[in-house]
């Protein structure tokens, strides 16, 4: 059918750097919140992180994500579009990439794309969490000690050899239940909104979106898409960071029961100011870039200035 596009998979990739560098301070942010200890809310994170680590502390672990992120956006992306191009071509006998696409295939299209994410993206959520947590005091309740912090990992090679070292080839993809549990749905809650409200917004008479709708129509997906998957963000967050120092969890269930018996109901909503705040930069950032980049690789001028 021909349905394959390589440009999809490239403009993903240029999308993906930039959405990494607007957001990843506020990630940092979100992933002590919800996995570390001592913390009274998101400003008072950013201010004991500042004081502790500097702005640095802000960046921590942020080299792996830029060079792995990026790519893994790309294929998000890629597969994202192919995926919905396939669908309409195979159910219609032709391509519909304009206003009015079918809901079902934008459904069935974000649902293949979340399995894939956490397919590809769970060693790599992995891994920048180590990273983000390594330093974040945490409290050996078990064994009555005082809270401390030590560096357990020099680097992002060193914290995968460690793991598989530890914990086998298996342990790059702890908390992936719970990655799966979030993505699938999560993705629905941010292509959907993004499609529909890029088409609201731009004119009839207009052949494509400028990038001003491009921005507004991706962040506010973004902050949807990244408010409605915190309480499973949560789960897979404090599933990952699990085994930096300690094992407390057995799994999902385990870490929600647990989660909830000690801190109740309103843990499995802590970040989401943050994650909503992150979610709209970061995705009007992956969005435009995603879109502009396209534009110039198929040499489509389309898109408006303003």
């Amino acid at each position: 059918m021909g349905s394959f596009q390589l440009e999809d998979f490239v403009a993903g990739w240029i999308g993906g750097v930039a959405s990494v560098i607007v957001g990843y301070p506020l990630d940092t942010v979100k992933t002590r919140l919800q996995a570390g200890v001592g913390y009274a809310n998101t400003l008072n994170c950013i201010r004991m992180v500042y004081k502790r680590e500097s702005v640095f502390g802000f960046f921590k672990g942020m080299s792996f994500p830029l060079a792995s992120v990026a790519i893994y956006n790309s294929v998000v992306f890629g597969v994202f579009s192919n995926t919905q191009r396939f669908l309409s071509q195979f159910r219609c006998g032709e391509l519909k990439e304009g206003p009015g696409r079918s809901l079902p295939d934008l459904v069935l299209a974000s649902m293949v794309t979340g399995v894939v994410s956490a397919g590809l993206g769970g060693p790599v959520e992995l891994i920048k969490i180590r990273l983000q947590m390594q330093t974040q005091p945490f409290q050996e309740a078990s064994r009555g000690l005082k809270s401390r912090a030590v560096a357990a990992y020099q680097g992002p090679v060193h914290c995968i050899a460690t793991i598989v070292r530890t914990e086998g080839l298996t342990g790059l993809y702890r908390g992936a239940s719970a990655m799966l549990l979030r993505d699938i749905p999560g993705y629905c809650f941010y292509f959907i909104p993004y499609v529909l409200l890029s088409e609201q917004i731009t004119p009839e008479a207009c052949p494509g979106p400028s990038p001003y709708a491009v921005c507004l129509a991706g962040g506010i997906a973004g902050a949807i898409s990244w408010g409605t998957a915190t309480p499973m963000d949560v789960v897979k967050s404090r599933i990952q960071a699990d085994g930096v120092y300690l094992n407390k969890y057995r799994g999902v269930l385990d870490c929600i029961s647990q989660s909830y018996r000690q801190e109740g109901f309103k843990v499995f909503f802590r970040g989401i100011t943050v994650n909503a705040v992150r979610g709209f930069p970061m995705s009007a950032a992956m969005f435009l870039g995603y879109e502009l980049s396209l534009k110039v690789l198929r040499g489509d001028h389309t898109m408006r200035s303003k």
